[in-house]
């Protein structure tokens, strides 16, 4: 059997980070980790081709050469779902679906012709697929069952170009002990965290760093610290790994915020490279937080932890939303005062969207107040697919006033500025300690050399000589290195993705425009004037489209 593996095009969104990625030589941020966990389910027999349409086309050799097309999209890539089955199928392929968007809405992948939607976990599912596929059923196979960890492969990594990515991406665990209302972990992993063991997630580190990967590995859990222990012997068993192997790579992951109330366990992370996670910080609203379920941000203070995070070295992404019940007007302005006040350089700020099964979604369609004509993508540019509780003109100019405010780049430099000095000083790179039998360092290429040249003075030119604020991105690069040299390399890559956010608040501006006349929405007359067409000057937004 050769099985066509195949990712759909993310579109847009604030994930994407195209010029960052173009600048170090990559193509895309992360591989498609799902499909190449289906991979190593798949029988050991079978030929397997990976085409991830974020790095590649398909061609007309890969559908001939296709026996079965296997394909998982996330909600942000139905549309590309939808016109790869009917390609597939208009070419006389069996199609196969899963992940998260044909899980929670199998009706639309049934209807576009595929044979078999695959709903669930593929460690218990893939088993049941091949069943169904040797008796000639077709239709959907579904599992409800959590499967244990302990039975899943080690993902089939050797199918990557790993050049191609900017991340490499693993899984420790699967599930949140938290129910955050607006969240669809819940729906779809569980809420009771499950874990592969440090024996596992060593096995597959040692898969890639044989492979030859370096640098950034984004451990793709729900909540790293779901449970606190498992965390630690994991840390415990990481940290020694990667002296043994010179520190090949660092660490981002996703946590919760009450990681800031504990600083021993920031320290472990740390020290194993983990320096960066993503938060569901939401709004700095008390009443917000508790309509929304998301009482560990209530029960733990939000400035002192972030505070915390801060000091001990770990870098924060925060993530806010506008839109959700129980808002008054001015969400916007106080989002923007609360990360100004705790210095959050990155932030990723969306408009409330109800994922399909989720408790607001459930909650939502009891009051009667789910759109069902506003498709089911759910990306970062989407329209409200629910109702608001307030003026939905007022929830999009708050949206496009608070992008303009974070991501005006001279504040958005100063926020990366301040949080970066405020750091300790970062620990120093080791060396092997004891001999391994492992793989030849790889020497830095001259084509890498010449593409971290130019990455250099593109970015040099597009902060450092073209906009106004040229002055204070020289005073502030001087003041790192000066003041804390450790964190200097943090801060010159937070100021290179700074060139992605810049664009996107004007896009952003251009999307919500869309979004209000689709609606047939009042514009409100700031917004208004922020849409009218700015002349050309000299700014990081313009040189963000070179």
């Amino acid at each position: 059997m050769r099985a066509l593996l195949v990712c759909p095009e993310f579109p847009l969104s604030f994930w994407s980070f195209p010029k960052g990625c173009r600048l170090r030589g990559h193509k895309t941020v992360n591989p498609p980790l799902g499909l190449l966990t289906v991979a190593a389910l798949l029988p050991p027999e079978w030929e397997l081709r990976l085409a991830d349409l974020n790095t590649r086309s398909l061609t007309e050799e890969d559908w001939q050469w296709a026996d079965l097309v296997l394909i998982s999209a996330m909600y942000i890539q139905r549309e590309g779902l939808l016109a790869l089955v009917k390609e597939a199928k208009r070419r006389g392929k069996t199609v196969v679906a899963g992940g998260p968007h044909p899980t929670s809405l199998p009706a639309a992948v049934l209807e576009a012709g595929c044979d078999f939607v695959v709903r669930g976990e593929g460690e218990n599912t893939i088993p049941l697929l091949l069943e169904a596929m040797e008796q000639g059923r077709t239709g959907i196979i579904e599992n409800d069952a959590k499967p244990d960890l302990a039975t899943s492969p080690v993902p089939r990594y050797d199918l990557l170009e790993l050049d191609d990515y900017a991340t490499v991406t693993i899984q420790t665990s699967r599930g949140c002990p938290f129910d955050c209302e607006f969240c669809d972990v819940v729906n779809l992993f569980g809420r009771i965290p499950r874990y592969k063991s440090s024996k596992q997630v060593i096995a597959e580190l040692e898969a890639i760093y044989r492979l030859g990967a370096r640098g950034s590995v984004f451990i793709c859990d729900d909540n790293f610290i779901g449970s606190k222990k498992h965390a630690r012997d994991l840390l415990a068993e990481l940290t020694p790994w990667l002296r043994s192997r010179g520190e090949p790579f660092n660490f981002l992951t996703q946590a919760s915020v009450n990681l800031g109330q504990d600083p021993e366990m920031i320290d472990l992370m740390t020290a194993a490279n983990l320096r960066e996670v993503f938060i569901g910080i939401e709004s700095p609203d008390e009443n917000v937080l508790q309509t929304s379920h998301k009482y560990h941000n209530i029960k733990n203070p939000l400035l002192e932890s972030l505070y915390t995070l801060k000091r001990n070295g770990m870098e924060v992404i925060g993530s806010f939303i506008i839109g959700l019940d129980g808002e008054t007007k001015g969400a916007g302005e106080r989002i923007c005062a609360f990360i100004e006040q705790t210095d959050l350089p990155v932030t990723m700020l969306g408009v409330l969207q109800a994922a399909p099964h989720t408790s607001l979604w459930h909650r939502l369609e009891k009051e009667g107040r789910l759109r069902q004509d506003m498709g089911d993508d759910m990306g970062t540019f989407s329209a409200l697919n629910y109702e608001p509780d307030r003026p939905e003109t007022d929830i999009m100019q708050e949206y496009v006033d608070a992008w303009n405010h974070l991501y005006e780049p001279s504040r958005y430099l100063a926020r990366a500025y301040r949080y970066y000095l405020a750091m300790r000083p970062a620990h120093r790179p080791q060396a092997a300690t004891v001999p391994q039998d492992r793989i030849p360092e790889q020497k830095i290429t001259w084509r890498q050399i010449w593409i971290d040249i130019k990455a250099l003075f593109k970015i040099l030119w597009w902060q450092g000589v073209r906009p106004s604020y040229r002055r204070q991105v020289w005073t502030q690069l001087f003041g790192m290195w000066r003041q804390n040299p450790t964190r200097f390399r943090q801060y010159f890559v937070t100021c290179v993705e700074g060139e992605d956010l810049f664009a996107m608040s004007r896009i952003v501006q251009e999307k919500a425009a869309a979004i209000i006349k689709a609606r047939k929405l009042t514009f409100p007359p700031a917004l208004r004037r922020k849409l009218a067409p700015a002349p050309l000057e000299p700014s990081s937004s313009a040189a963000s489209r070179d």
